[in-house]
């Protein structure tokens, strides 16, 4: 079998990148002939293609991105396999799409978003994100490394740090945890809410907001937002330093952080919808809140990003959730209950490393990938 990687290659310390990155160096591992190249490079695809002459394509993305990785490699003669994600709903490509023996999706929750927009179930297989379960360990609470986040952060070794890490921090469900947050204050023992986010225009204006409202909910003084462009090398620890991950996320296709907090063996609160249904175990893993609310859309205005020449207004026949709210008195009783108890944040913490391992290490995707596509294509 070979097989070329379309991502964000060399990688990034974004989500999509990582995915990439860790199917490539599965394969490799195991022995398969594989190679990466960036996935918006036309010239050096086409290189690829001519010399290595690849017996599969596999590109990471979403469905915007068919043009980079459908399409060019069609052009050519090649077989493409796209690994998606959805961003609440599918609204170009589905003809083309349609079209390929074989699509790869993240999680159950993306397969339905892409089945409910017009794409052909049938030709859908789930392939979860991988974790470098070798990188993402559970660390003493007294390592230096560990002590010295903290320590940046301003967080005392008596204080509980929770943890949220994202794009944004609203996108990951931290306005909800910041309301469960004000809810138990008077309870809880002492502690800190950090959020670390990424540095970009959209960010400003969204911390702005954030910090708004810790300050109206009287928590201002136990809310931290950190902006700063981090690498992977650095998450483990990041992840490490906190005593509960926290990101009920409103739009989750699989949960990359969930995930390697649990790794970490660190207890995480999410939301009991889209991928971290597939990812966390309510009550073992995890604590995973109801949904409070659905936000929903009846149209959208979409241009070039999506595959259209020009903005247009898509009116979508039956209405779109494109978003969710994690209900906060859920939140407010499971952090509590987490906060009171480090044996349950222990116990949790060792269930979801066990559960990270068994089902989600690189390697372990690696080979359902090879699986699913000898399975699905006949590549061997």
């Amino acid at each position: 079998m070979k097989v070329l990687v379309l991502y964000d290659y060399p990688p990034s310390p974004g989500g999509l990148a990582t995915q990439g990155d860790l199917l490539y160096r599965g394969l490799t591992e195991m022995g398969v002939d594989a190679h990466a190249v960036h996935f918006e490079s036309p010239q050096e695809k086409e290189w690829y293609y001519r010399w290595f002459e690849p017996d599969i394509v596999v590109g990471v993305g979403y469905w915007g991105h068919t043009p980079h990785l459908v399409l060019h490699p069609r052009r050519y003669g090649v077989k493409a396999v796209p690994w998606l994600v959805a961003d609440g709903f599918i609204a170009n490509y589905q003809d083309i799409l349609n079209s390929l023996p074989l699509i790869l999706v993240t999680s159950n929750w993306v397969k339905e978003m892409y089945v409910r927009d017009g794409i052909n179930a049938e030709i859908i297989e789930v392939l979860p994100v991988g974790c470098d379960t070798d990188v993402f360990v559970p660390y003493d609470k007294n390592d230096p490394k560990i002590i010295s986040v903290r320590e940046s952060l301003g967080i005392s070794t008596d204080q509980l740090m929770i943890l949220t890490v994202g794009g944004d921090a609203a996108s990951k469900g931290a306005q909800e945890v910041m309301q469960a947050l004000a809810i138990i204050d008077a309870k809880a023992p002492d502690w800190k809410y950090v959020c670390k986010v990424w540095p970009q225009p959209r960010t400003k204006l969204q911390n702005m907001a954030d910090l708004h409202l810790a300050t109206h909910l009287g928590i201002d003084k136990n809310v931290t937002y950190t902006v700063n462009t981090i690498s992977r090398k650095f998450m483990p620890y990041l992840l490490n330093a906190c005593d509960i991950y926290a990101a009920p996320s409103r739009l989750e296709g699989f949960g990359m952080p969930q995930v390697e907090a649990g790794a970490c063996q660190k207890p995480v609160i999410g939301i009991r919808a889209m991928g971290m249904l597939d990812t966390l175990i309510h009550g073992k893993t995890a604590f995973l809140a109801k949904v409070a609310q659905r936000i929903v859309v009846n149209e959208a205005i979409l241009g070039e990003e999506s595959g259209f020449e020009n903005e247009q207004k898509v009116v979508f026949q039956n209405p779109r959730t494109v978003d969710y709210r994690a209900n906060v008195n859920d939140i407010a009783r499971y952090m509590l209950k987490l906060m009171t108890d480090a044996s349950l944040r222990q116990e949790i913490g060792v269930a979801a490393r066990e559960h990270v391992v068994r089902n989600f290490d690189y390697r372990i995707v690696a080979r359902r990938f090879t699986r699913i596509i000898s399975d699905r294509l006949g590549i061997n």
